[in-house]
């Protein structure tokens, strides 16, 4: 359940279409217990009209997360901040960022940085609405609003709401002519930016998103700003979560294996394939590819699971199978 204590961000994994859903999130969990994670973005529309329960469901444990919403309708983005109050979410966030054709089509994600008066009016009717934190994820810019004082102007007006936390995607966003993945590699980042915008604001809360891979990263921009948020390489290779714990949140180093997250994975699993849901194995699995990426077997690891887990008779014993040909680096067996 959500806590009386402020949320601590210097680490978080950032909200992903397609990605973070709430099985990657409790994979998530289960190797950092402090890590902030985020849901997938879910419109406005698709929570006020939509299968609600599908959108918002998630396991206690996934605590402390956060909810995304994307929309630009103070009214609606204020009825959806009572949705994830009331479903118990520890934060909502309004997507700034999100650059798709589809998304500016609905006129939110990153166009909304032309409108930082509109922003500030759907921020100003979230926090109205709920007693939990509301925050904002954007970019430093778009074409054609893309300039230093285009970014404080729009952080400006923002904190005006009494917005305290900005999570900043150091680049801008190219709203003709790249796509959404392209956005993400193109145009440059300017970490720079990230940084200054703390000097100017040193009362908000300023959490970094862009290019981060490692711990070491991490280290080196928490000297400069209050967090920083990891994408696809916490998606992609999760293992690099593993000494999060100990090493950004100051917790007592808490020694597991990767053999130990999927032992806790397989009864979750089962559960879930045993559900009315009836979801197959690789509705979860496809999430925990890449935990034994670097180590010997691991290629093994993905193949056999992506070859049978989408089975109907498949089950979370398979996990366990696949799992055997990544033995721990320290053995100096082959796999």
């Amino acid at each position: 359940m959500t806590g009386t204590a402020p949320l601590n961000r210097r680490l978080s994994v950032a909200p992903m279409m397609d990605w973070t859903d709430r099985h990657c999130r409790y994979f998530l969990r289960l190797i950092s217990r402090h890590t902030l994670l985020y849901t997938e973005m879910v419109t406005s529309g698709a929570l006020i009209h939509g299968d609600r329960e599908r959108f918002l469901q998630y396991n206690e444990t996934e605590h402390p997360v956060a909810l995304q919403i994307g929309g630009s309708n103070p009214t609606d983005l204020a009825q959806c901040s009572r949705y994830a109050e009331e479903w118990g979410y520890d934060e909502v966030n309004l997507n700034v960022g999100c650059p798709s054709d589809r998304v500016q089509n609905g006129g939110i994600g990153a166009c909304l940085m032309k409108k930082p008066a509109l922003v500030a009016d759907c921020i100003k009717a979230m926090q109205d609405s709920v007693s939990i934190p509301v925050t904002v994820k954007h970019r430093i810019g778009v074409n054609g609003r893309e300039s230093w004082d285009n970014l404080v102007d729009f952080v400006g007006q923002i904190a005006d709401t009494g917005c305290k936390t900005f999570v900043v995607h150091a680049r801008i966003a190219i709203l003709e002519g790249l796509s959404p993945k392209e956005n993400r590699d193109i145009p440059p980042l300017k970490y720079d930016w990230a940084y200054k915008l703390k000097q100017t604001f040193p009362e908000l809360e300023i959490i970094l998103n862009g290019g981060v891979t490692t711990l070491d990263q991490t280290e080196q921009h928490l000297k400069h700003l209050d967090g920083v948020m990891i994408g696809r390489e916490a998606y992609n290779n999760p293992w690099v979560l593993a000494e999060a714990d100990q090493r950004i949140f100051g917790q007592e180093n808490h020694s597991f294996s990767r053999h130990d997250v999927v032992e806790k994975m397989i009864p979750y699993v089962q559960q879930h394939i045993d559900s009315h849901e009836k979801h197959s194995l690789n509705h979860i699995s496809r999430h925990m590819l890449g935990l034994f990426n670097g180590m010997l077997g691991a290629r093994r690891f993905r193949r056999l699971l992506s070859e049978n887990a989408h089975r109907p008779d498949a089950v979370a014993e398979l996990l366990r199978e696949a799992s055997v040909f990544c033995l721990p680096p320290e053995t100096g067996t082959m796999v």
